[in-house]
């Protein structure tokens, strides 16, 4: 089954609004040049309204860091899937790393985002991914499913099958340490056999699998050649319009 690829820029905490914007319609352009893969930028919480406007005649899709898994309330901080609707956006991360080793986030949590975003008609970008320590233990695969199983917890296969997942391994996040083509290759591998243990096979060669964890220019040709990468989740290489056209333009 043929995979459309997904290349994904996540901004982090970075960029003024006129400076994402710019960078936006830079990029959106560039994006527009190719109809075999797709373009996603997920600007900070601020940007995201100007951003839209600027994309809004493109393909690109526009995408969110973080959603909450309700749709209203007394959640101070947080920023709902309809709100993020409101204003244009299609997809949100959930799960990042970052997320769930600086403010705590645990599965439970995550997978309550997954379904707030899929109930407001948002794209999950799922993201799994194993420490140092934990690959240095031979347990990646162990934590990696741990983290599938509770992250897609009450997932029908309709639901799973909407979704993005992103392997990013923590070791390989801005770190400038990426993970060969072999490893990588190895690990999206077997995401998507525990998707057909646990789903249909059609579920499990429909989901997109990208790889995040310091993708550069000089890598990513080799990662999107292989046969279970998907795409890519990319953060620093995605602030600077030279760097990330380069990789929208993998070969």
């Amino acid at each position: 089954m043929s995979r459309k690829p997904l290349i994904a820029g996540n901004w982090k905490m970075h960029l003024s609004v006129a400076q994402a914007v710019e960078l936006a319609r830079g990029l959106a352009a560039e994006a527009d040049k190719h109809q075999d893969r797709e373009v996603m930028l997920a600007p900070a919480f601020i940007a995201l309204d100007a951003v839209h406007k600027a994309i809004s005649d493109s393909k690109t899709f526009l995408a969110a860091q973080n959603v909450a898994w309700a749709e209203e309330g007394a959640f101070t901080g947080e920023v709902s899937a309809p709100m993020l609707r409101d204003v244009g956006v299609a997809m949100a991360i959930i799960g990042h790393s970052e997320r769930r080793q600086i403010f705590g986030e645990d599965d439970a949590m995550i997978n309550r985002r997954i379904h707030g975003a899929l109930a407001g008609g948002i794209i999950p970008v799922f993201c799994i991914g194993e420490t140092l320590e934990q690959r240095e233990a031979e347990q990646t695969f162990k934590v990696l499913e741990g983290q599938l199983s509770a992250g897609l917890a009450d997932c029908t296969a309709e639901m799973v099958a909407r979704m993005v997942i992103a392997y990013e391994p923590v070791w390989a996040i801005g770190t400038g340490k990426t993970a060969s083509k072999e490893q990588a290759q190895e690990v999206h591998g077997y995401i998507r056999q525990l998707l057909l243990q646990k789903y249909e096979k059609k579920v499990a060669e429909a989901v997109r699998i990208v790889y995040g964890g310091s993708v550069k220019p000089d890598n990513v040709d080799a990662l999107m050649a292989q046969a279970d990468i998907d795409g890519a989740l990319v953060g620093g290489a995605a602030l600077k319009f030279e760097s990330f056209a380069r990789i929208i333009n993998f070969k």
